[in-house]
């Protein structure tokens, strides 16, 4: 307790500035190790290792719920009550959102492929049933091979194609 002075009227004044600081430090340090509690149990994020149903970007109210109750916990014997908390914003720390913001470029592409090869698969099987069915062209096993996998690098292709002529047999 800081000291007392006894005023020009007798009464007795007492400094708590350095009680009010403590008391600030406190609640300081309780909230930043409740939020960084609270945090820690859940993902950023959903992603490819780990597919937690609650997350800090989409728990919302229930990571806010956790996060109240933790504050409370920690600051109830200074006799402090939290009425509400809530995570407003979330970003990645400089260091790694430039990895991150790569691995979700990534999983873009590889959804985009996905994609494009279950449509060119799709379209290879149409060509391949339709020539069959109007017997417009006989082929072999090894010529349906170099048919399936000339359409699939043309339809997969990032670029147009260039047309090539064969002039010689599929056998040379």
């Amino acid at each position: 307790m800081a000291a007392s002075k006894p005023g020009k009227d007798g009464t007795v004044t007492y400094s708590v500035s350095k009680q009010m600081d403590a008391f600030e430090n406190f609640v300081a340090v309780q909230s930043d190790a409740a939020l960084r509690q609270v945090a820690g149990q859940y993902a950023y994020d959903n992603n490819v290792v780990s597919d937690a149903a609650i997350t800090l970007r989409s728990g919302g109210d229930e990571v806010n719920v956790d996060l109240l109750n933790e504050l409370n916990n920690r600051l109830e014997m200074a006799g402090i009550e939290i009425v509400e908390a809530r995570i407003n914003y979330l970003a990645y720390a400089p260091e790694i959102a430039a990895v991150m913001l790569r691995r979700q470029q990534a999983e873009a592409i590889i959804s985009a492929r996905e994609k494009i090869v279950e449509g060119a698969v799709s379209m290879v099987k149409m060509a391949l049933e339709r020539i069959e069915d109007e017997n417009i062209i006989e082929m072999d096993s090894d010529k349906k091979a170099a048919m399936v996998s000339n359409l699939l690098v043309v339809l997969c292709a990032d670029e147009s194609a260039q047309p090539v002529l064969n002039t010689g047999t599929l056998y040379q």
